[in-house]
């Protein structure tokens, strides 16, 4: 991970590009924010990876349960990562149920 300073001192990003990531990081908050408060859903917090490909940012990841926090809103259930790396076992089926909350089709 490399901060805004680095990037620019090592000619990574100009100041337009790192301008560029922030306003995208922002709009791609506020839809997984509401995506996620529809299926009763809290995003603890997420990663995104940007890259240049033509001299435009895109974003250079995929999005999951991998690389993000989600908890039941409610109960505060982990229903992400954390239920592997804590040894909470059903990842699968909490994977699953934040697939089915978020409107994913399984059939």
């Amino acid at each position: 991970m490399i901060n805004e300073s680095l990037a620019e001192t090592f000619g990574w990003a100009t100041p337009e590009q790192l301008a560029e990531m922030k306003s995208l990081t922002y709009r791609v908050n506020d839809v997984l924010k509401q995506l996620f408060a529809d299926g009763d859903l809290l995003l603890v917090d997420y990663k995104l990876e940007f890259g240049l490909f033509n001299g435009e940012i895109v974003l250079g990841d995929e999005f999951s349960p991998d690389g993000c926090r989600l908890w039941d809103a409610k109960t505060r259930e982990k229903l992400d990562k954390d239920r592997f790396r804590q040894g909470l076992g059903g990842v699968i089926e909490a994977y699953e149920e934040v697939g089915r909350r978020i409107g994913v089709d399984f059939s």
